[in-house]
């Protein structure tokens, strides 16, 4: 299995790159993580500072987008929704104790990152600060992740031993399936 493994990341190894420029523009911890932990272990060929900049670009970008719907369809968006007015609160209460500490921090605040670069946008922030603060935000949050990733899996290997690749390759399988799922979930019950 690991020759496999090995064998498959060596030949297809490039695929990480753009998987993570996806996967960041929605989420992204744990891919960031998982990758960088894989380049510390099985997969010396993973460029760290590539990795960071496919993760800084991807958050980046999806930030901007949903930043981008708030400022135009929020209120109206939010008016109409009720329930998700309420869950948008907290992000709005984080942001009037602060708009730069804030944004530079909501990456890291679990429940209120995927809400947040839209409850921006719709708070009137204007679109080149939220561009200067979101690039420096992400910049931190892919390097915070990349790195903490590539020392999880510096400890791995000196815990795991010969299983290494095989505890990384299960867990990223389990992440892309509970993911998956998550996702099949929520379409299902959305009405």
């Amino acid at each position: 299995m690991e020759q496999f493994v090995s064998t498959f990341i060596n030949e297809h190894g490039y695929l990480i790159y753009p998987l993570v420029l996806v996967w960041t523009f929605f989420e992204g911890e744990t891919i960031v993580l998982l990758v960088s932990a894989m380049a510390a272990t099985s997969a010396p060929f993973i460029n760290l500072p590539l990795l960071a900049l496919c993760a800084t670009t991807g958050t980046m970008a999806g930030d901007q987008l949903f930043y981008y719907l708030g400022r135009f369809y929020g209120t109206p968006f939010l008016e109409k929704r009720p329930h998700l007015a309420a869950k948008a609160e907290r992000g709005f209460a984080l942001l009037r104790k602060g708009e730069v500490p804030f944004i530079l921090s909501y990456r890291f605040i679990y429940g209120v990152r995927n809400v947040s670069p839209f409850v921006v946008g719709v708070s009137g922030i204007p679109p080149l600060r939220f561009l200067w603060l979101n690039g420096t935000a992400s910049t931190l949050w892919a390097l915070t992740f990349t790195m903490g990733g590539y020392f999880l899996g510096k400890l791995l290997e000196q815990w795991l031993e010969e299983y290494k690749v095989h505890m990384l390759v299960g867990i990223l399988l389990l992440v892309v399936a509970l993911y998956a799922y998550n996702r099949f979930r929520n379409k299902k019950t959305a009405p």
